[in-house]
């Protein structure tokens, strides 16, 4: 319940409360915000006001401060947030500094730190082995014994609604004897789920596999734009580089683990047993249905309950050599794709490598990207009493270099 005049249908109700970081009208100043309903709390001014202990973790334009003051504080900012949004005594104290949603320019809300990005759906790799090097081509030996993944580039994470410039790079198609340069022809989107990491960890230290929500803060929408012409040609044999390096956007809004508890389910099966490190007791599957359009078409919807490997299992794999966390680490699931046609996360499988154009429901087709195409990935998940907690989106535009 609430004070607050919500819609019925708001994916940002007081469940959910995820994080942000706002301006308002022009001004260079950046605030932390909360969404609710079609509104923003600015986080920053409520805090101040009332002279909330962790007010001064919301001064820095970025979330990092709060999350690197780790799981107790998180909890104590949700649950004065939820104090504030219910409890109809604050309501005249709080409403001032509700901000409406169409009123704000989003921000990328966490300086990031690196970034890691995995391959861990079983459909997307099978799918992409197919289309890449035959109809019999089977999963690699090494991918039911850990999960896959490789560093990007974390100075170009950029927000939802940045313009995306079309990179240019090296090419070289099958039947071309020899390689060439230019922008790039087969520009591609990857819908994943991201995972942001508040506490750090020492160098040396693996972080096991239970102690997965004493480092992450929470969850967003990725979105790894992939130039699959460039990579082609460049991922021999030490995997993507400029074919990913030009741009990940994410959504602007972290939806917190606390809100995810009605959406955790058991992961698939994993056979062979993997080894000890990757092994959970915990279920950390989590049930999110995404949501993929191409210029408003909806073209796919990937179930990331079908993840074969899960986030606390990425994450110690991550630092079973000793790598260490950084406040602001970013980590991102792999290609979200399901076992349907209508579930991949790919344009790669949706137009099966270029050769099955799909439709985009007004006689438009595509295989690839082409300038101007606007691609918006959603998503939601189950929340208390029927309800369902929404991750906002991750939205942007193909422009040409």
């Amino acid at each position: 319940m609430t004070w607050l005049d919500l819609p019925e249908d708001t994916g940002f109700g007081p469940a959910n409360l995820p994080f942000g970081v706002f301006s308002r009208g022009g001004a260079p100043e950046r605030r932390a915000g909360v969404a609710v309903g079609e509104h923003v709390l600015d986080l920053s001014a409520a805090a101040e006001e009332a002279a909330a202990p962790f007010a001064q973790l919301l001064t820095a334009g970025v979330l990092n401060p709060l999350l690197a003051a780790g799981p107790a504080t998180w909890h104590d900012v949700r649950e004065q947030v939820r104090e504030w949004l219910t409890e109809q005594r604050y309501a005249d104290q709080v409403r001032p500094h509700l901000v409406p949603l169409a009123e704000i320019t989003s921000h990328l809300p966490i300086e990031v730190a690196d970034y890691v990005d995995f391959y861990s759906s079983e459909q997307h790799a099978i799918n992409a082995g197919k289309i890449l090097r035959g109809p019999d081509e089977e999963l690699a030996p090494n991918w039911k014994y850990l999960p896959i993944g490789y560093h990007g580039r974390a100075g170009t994470v950029v927000v939802s609604g940045t313009p995306i410039v079309r990179p240019a790079g090296q090419r070289k198609p099958r039947s071309a004897a020899e390689p060439s340069f230019g922008p790039s022809q087969r520009l591609d989107v990857e819908a994943e789920v991201g995972f942001v990491v508040g506490t750090p960890s020492t160098l040396g230290t693996p972080v096991p596999v239970e102690d997965f929500a004493k480092h992450v803060f929470g969850v967003c929408l990725v979105n790894d734009w992939s130039a699959r012409d460039i990579q082609g040609w460049e991922a021999q044999p030490l995997g993507p580089f400029l074919a990913k390096s030009f741009a990940t956007s994410v959504a602007p809004w972290i939806v917190p683990l606390a809100a995810l508890e009605h959406a955790r389910v058991p992961q698939p099966a994993q056979d062979p047993v993997p080894f000890e490190y990757l092994r959970t007791t915990e279920p950390w599957g989590l049930d999110l249905t995404l949501e993929i359009r191409v210029n408003g078409h909806l073209v796919s919807s990937p179930p990331f309950a079908t993840h074969y490997w899960t986030a606390p299992q990425q994450l110690a794999h991550l630092t079973v050599n000793g790598a260490s966390l950084r406040t602001g680490d970013l980590f991102a699931s792999g290609t979200v794709t399901g076992p349907e046609k209508d579930q991949r996360g790919s344009l790669l499988e949706l137009s099966w490598g270029g050769r099955e154009p799909f439709a985009l429901g007004d006689g438009e087709t595509r295989t690839f990207l082409e300038d101007g195409d606007e691609v918006v990935i959603s998503a939601t998940a189950p929340g208390p009493a029927g309800s369902r907690i929404g991750f906002g989106e991750v939205r942007g535009r193909v422009v040409p270099r």
